[in-house]
């Protein structure tokens, strides 16, 4: 069974969805359990997957636990694979009878900010079977900061699926040939301010150039702030906020580059989705961006450089040939390395391994 807190539109809801679909069914009966809401991934989830939907409303829910292992028992599931903070409510329901064991798969985004009770996570993940990380960083903290033994810790990368049938483009502000995308939701640790900084800088030389920002919007405050950069910096009519979108794909397909401006990141799945709509992309130097952009396939700058960041978007706005030849590679190695067959025989052995082993585990 998948845990995860919401089915919003982001990074970690999307891998929870995407692995409780392709999990094989001839080795598991594949279930995914939404702590607290499900949102807009909903409709994705496929229908061969068992579902609940605890709506816990506090941190500490007795209720919601106690729910959860009557499914569990019903169902006789036997690991629990806890997304993010739904580690919490997973560790306390495996003390329970059938006792389930616990996979993590820590997705943590803001992991160089180093802002999490080191303590709290140590001491829930003492009985775990096992950490999934999708950076190498986020695993070495699991194994130095929470003591969690090495070959108990893997890193296995994000993975993007192929969408099948693309909805038609859809009508977007701004022109062909230089609209810039950033699918990105809105928190402080994708430095969208880093991104309106640069352009204002491309503006000056481009005119033409419009950026389009896609993501959820959860935090008013940080939301506000950035309403406010893009009016000191004079940016009205070269900045559109699209909010939440469910036609992602479409709106790559009709953007001319792709743009993450981030202090810190886990492995970005908008990053991959850049590569599989064949977008030429720029990212900065954090988590496994540049892993992905590896082998020329995009171009690096470092976090909250705006003149760096917009000395890249000028560069490839003023080449389309450039821009077309990256995001053929682009699309060529993401299709390559981070599909989704090759990772889910990864998670299966992750799975295989930590069952096996249940009767060593302290």
């Amino acid at each position: 069974m998948h845990l995860t807190d919401t089915l919003d539109a982001g990074g970690l809801e999307r891998v929870a969805v995407n692995l409780a679909n392709l999990m094989p069914r001839d080795q598991c009966s594949t279930h995914l359990c939404t702590t607290r809401r499900d949102g807009m991934l909903d409709s994705l989830v496929a229908q061969d997957v068992g579902r609940l939907r605890l709506g816990r409303r506090r941190r500490f829910d007795v209720g919601s636990v106690r729910r959860l292992q009557a499914y569990i028992r019903e169902n006789q599931i036997e690991l629990l694979h806890a997304h993010g903070t739904s580690l919490f409510i997973a560790r306390a329901v495996s003390l329970l009878p059938p006792y389930p064991a616990v996979v993590w798969h820590d997705h943590y985004g803001r992991y160089k900010f180093d802002d999490r009770p080191t303590w709290l996570y140590r001491l829930v993940a003492r009985g775990i079977g096992g950490v999934i990380a999708v950076n190498e960083q986020l695993a070495e903290w699991s194994r130095s900061r929470l003591r969690i033994p090495e070959r108990r810790v893997w890193y296995i990368p994000n993975f993007i699926c192929e969408t099948g049938q693309v909805a038609d483009l859809p009508e977007l502000p701004g022109t062909s040939g230089s609209r810039i995308v950033c699918v990105a939701n809105f928190r402080p640790e994708k430095d969208h301010p880093n991104l309106l900084r640069a352009m204002a800088s491309v503006i000056r030389i481009v005119p033409s150039a419009h950026l389009l920002l896609v993501g959820m919007s959860n935090d008013p405050a940080y939301v506000s702030f950035v309403k406010t950069q893009v009016e000191d910096l004079k940016l009205g009519e070269h900045v559109s906020l699209l909010g939440a979108q469910e036609n992602v794909p479409a709106i790559l397909r009709a953007c001319d580059l792709g743009v993450l401006s981030s202090a810190s990141e886990g492995l970005p799945l908008s990053l991959l989705e850049y590569g599989m709509a064949g977008l030429p992309s720029i990212a900065t130097q954090v988590g496994q961006c540049p892993e992905v952009l590896d082998d020329g396939v995009g171009r690096l700058v470092p976090p909250a450089s705006p003149d760096e960041l917009a000395g890249a978007i000028l560069s490839l706005l003023r080449h389309p040939e450039e821009r077309a030849a990256l995001g053929v590679r682009f699309r060529e190695r993401v299709t390559k390395v981070y599909s989704s067959g090759p990772v889910i025989r990864q998670v299966s052995e992750v799975y295989q391994a930590v069952l096996t082993s249940r009767p060593g585990l302290g």
